[in-house]
C-alpha cells in the first residue's frame, strides 16, 4: 500500500500523504475503503506514530479522508479524483517508466521538470 524512501527528498509523512492522496486520486482507493489505523501503518513502516498521523491529518483536512470514531480512517464519501484524460495519461506514464526501467522518484522528477518555476 504505502513505501517510504528513507533516503528520499521528501520527509516520510510527505510521502505517506503523497502515496495515499495518488492512490485516492486514481481509484485505487475507493470511497468508504477504509486506511490502516495510524499505530498499525507506522509499524508496518517502521514509522514513529506521529509521522503518520501528520500525513492522515492533512488527507483529512485536504478533504480525502474521514476519521470516525469507530470506523477509523475512510476515504470520503465523494473525494476529488482527476479528468478521465490525466488519469489515462497518468497510466501512460506509468507503464513508459516501467517500459525502460525508471523508478517512481526519476519518473516524478520528469515530471515535475516539465512545470515552469
Amino acid at each position: 500500500m504505502v513505501s517510504i524512501d528513507l533516503s528520499g527528498a521528501s520527509p516520510p509523512s510527505d510521502q505517506i500523504y503523497q502515496q495515499l492522496r495518488g492512490q485516492i486520486l486514481t481509484g485505487r482507493l475507493a470511497p468508504g475503503d477504509r486506511l490502516p489505523t495510524v499505530r498499525q501503518l507506522a509499524r508496518d513502516l517502521g514509522l514513529a506514530v506521529g509521522t503518520v498521523a501528520r500525513a492522515y491529518k492533512q488527507l483529512e483536512a485536504d478533504a480525502f479522508v474521514q476519521t470516525r470514531a469507530r470506523a477509523g480512517t475512510v476515504v470520503s464519501p465523494s473525494p476529488r479524483s482527476l479528468p478521465a484524460d490525466v488519469l489515462k495519461a497518468a497510466r501512460e506514464l506509468h507503464e513508459a517508466a516501467i517500459r525502460n526501467g525508471l523508478g517512481r522518484e526519476e519518473t516524478i522528477g520528469a515530471l515535475t521538470g516539465m512545470w515552469p518555476e
